[in-house]
C-alpha cells in the first residue's frame, strides 16, 4: 500500500473562479496538500509536481471544478472518474465535480499516489509516427524533369513535402492535378509550406 504525507498547507489565492467554488476548492487543496508533492504555480493555478515532473492540477470552471492528471490515460480508474478534456488531448484526465458531496478524499488521494508511480515509471505516451506518402505520378515526373525543382522540394521537410503531394492527390481531375502542381512550383522553389502564411496562393 502507497503512503502518503501531509506537506505545508497552500492557499487558494491562485484557483481558478474561487467566487464559485471557493469551499469545493479548499478542500480539494487540503487533500491534495497531503500527497508528497511539490505545489508550483503554473497557468494562473497551482500545479502539484514530482521531481519536477507535473502530476496534477485543479481548478473551477462555469458548470463544474475539476481535479486533472497530467499523465492521467495511464491511470487504471478504479472508480471510472476520469473524462478526457478535449479529443487533442492524448495523455491528460478530469476528474470533475458538481458539488462538494462528490469529494471523496480516500479516492482522489488513491488517483493521486497511483499518478505519482505513474512518474516514478517514466510512462509516457509515444509521439504518433510520421508516414510519409508515394508521389504522385505528375509530381515525381515534374522533379526528375527540372533538377532545380527537385533540389528545393528535397529540402523541404517531410511534414511539407507530405502537405504537397496530398495537395496535388485530393484532386480529382486530370487537369486540376496539372493546374495545382503549376501553383505550388513556386512556393516550392521558394522553400515554403502549403500550409504557411502563402496558403492563399494556392486556393
Amino acid at each position: 500500500m502507497i503512503s502518503y504525507k501531509p506537506s505545508i498547507k497552500i492557499s487558494t489565492n491562485s484557483m481558478l473562479n474561487n467566487n464559485k467554488w471557493n469551499n469545493e476548492l479548499e478542500l480539494i487543496a487540503s487533500i491534495l496538500n497531503k500527497a508528497p508533492l511539490e505545489k508550483t504555480f503554473k497557468w494562473q493555478a497551482d500545479v502539484y509536481t514530482y521531481n519536477g515532473k507535473n502530476v496534477v492540477c485543479y481548478g473551477g470552471f462555469k458548470n463544474h471544478f475539476a481535479i486533472w492528471f497530467n499523465n492521467g490515460v495511464f491511470l487504471s480508474d478504479k472508480y471510472n472518474v476520469l473524462v478526457s478534456a478535449n479529443d487533442k488531448t492524448k495523455s491528460l484526465r478530469q476528474w470533475r465535480f458538481t458539488s462538494i458531496t462528490e469529494i471523496d478524499e480516500r479516492k482522489i488521494l488513491e488517483y493521486v499516489m497511483e499518478a505519482i508511480e505513474i512518474e516514478k515509471q517514466g510512462l509516457k505516451i509515444t509521439p504518433d509516427k510520421f508516414q510519409a506518402v508515394p508521389l504522385p505520378e505528375l509530381l515525381n515526373i515534374a522533379l526528375e524533369a527540372d533538377l532545380e525543382f527537385k533540389a528545393a522540394f528535397n529540402k523541404l521537410t517531410p511534414g511539407r513535402q507530405k502537405e504537397y503531394v496530398l495537395y496535388i492527390n485530393e484532386a480529382k481531375q486530370e487537369a486540376t492535378k496539372v493546374g495545382r502542381l503549376e501553383k505550388i512550383k513556386p512556393l516550392i522553389l521558394s522553400g515554403v509550406g502549403i500550409n504557411d502564411k502563402y496558403k492563399k496562393s494556392v486556393s
